[in-house]
């Protein structure tokens, strides 16, 4: 049976930005620009054949956080991602003004 999370702790350097990221095992983008790599099916499977970077496109707030949705540069594919608390956050406010001048609900 597959687990639908598989922790993973990677450290990357950032495809975009070129920042290099110590993971902690739930890292899923850079916390300075906030783009991601295609490379998963469920979170940490690395099963994902595109590879393609994954933009950050919207922020929405659920509860008392946030998230970043990525969508595929090469495919298409969009996934909602939590953010974390090392993410930049002038960056997440850029996101969110791009995308109309606000969060998604």
């Amino acid at each position: 049976m597959l687990r639908r999370f598989q922790r993973r702790v990677e450290d990357f350097v950032c495809l975009n930005c070129g920042f290099a990221v110590q993971g902690g095992g739930y890292t899923n983008h850079c916390p300075r620009c906030l783009f991601s790599l295609h490379v998963d099916i469920n979170p940490g499977d690395r099963q994902a054949a595109c590879g393609g970077l994954m933009a950050p496109v919207a922020v929405s707030t659920k509860s008392d956080s946030y998230r970043v949705l990525h969508r595929c540069r090469d495919c298409g594919f969009e996934k909602w991602n939590q953010a974390a608390r090392q993410d930049d956050f002038e960056q997440l406010l850029s996101i969110a003004r791009t995308q109309g001048g606000g969060f998604r609900g």
